[in-house]
């Protein structure tokens, strides 16, 4: 299994983004909370069936990414700089640990979920987790594991979009609001941002 930082710092080509992550205890969502705010680099898209050519990095976009508490799975909402979702990627995850540094990481189980306010919904790299059961690298507990969360993230988020959308709009909000007041402050940034400019 692959182990991943939250930051993202290696491979999307984020040129310059401030790092937040906190513990959230709202009434929509109890869990871990990051957010990335990426403010300049390449756009890149994802074409989808419904969505067309759907925005998933680029400048002025930001990353919300939720652990639930209970649940083994890593949410990555994308937001486009008008704040409108464009895609929301749910990674089925072994579990959260944190770096010497204090950025959180988390171990990837394969599975995936993908999903656009359009309607577009689907499982991803389930050849992967196969060939994973297959070589050994992980357990046949492991493996029933990760298919029963990954049913549970499709059941959840996938069979009600709008619903999920607006759960997602509302952590978000939640968590821009707490950056804007300074509640919550970078964690990790490769340069700051001029006042006023989130």
């Amino acid at each position: 299994m692959k182990r991943k930082r939250l930051d993202r710092d290696i491979g999307w080509g984020f040129q310059g983004f401030p790092y937040y992550q906190t513990r959230l205890d709202e009434r929509g969502f109890k869990g871990f909370a990051s957010l990335i705010d990426i403010l300049s680099g390449e756009q890149h898209c994802w074409d989808f069936e419904k969505a067309g050519k759907a925005a998933v990095s680029g400048g002025g976009m930001k990353w919300l990414q939720l652990v639930p508490d209970g649940k083994s799975r890593l949410i990555t909402a994308m937001y486009k700089p008008d704040g409108a979702l464009s895609v929301c990627y749910i990674d089925v995850i072994e579990r959260l640990e944190f770096d010497p540094d204090g950025v959180a990481a988390y171990v990837d189980k394969y599975l995936d979920v993908v999903f656009t306010p359009e309607g577009d919904a689907g499982i991803l790299d389930r050849d992967e987790l196969d060939d994973a059961l297959k070589s050994g690298d992980i357990t046949k507990r492991q493996y029933d594991a990760a298919l029963k969360e990954c049913e549970n993230i499709f059941d959840e988020m996938c069979r009600d979009i709008p619903r999920s959308v607006s759960a997602l709009d509302e952590i978000y909000k939640t968590v821009c609001e707490k950056v804007k007041s300074g509640e919550i402050t970078p964690m990790k940034t490769k340069y700051q941002k001029a006042k006023g400019d989130f």
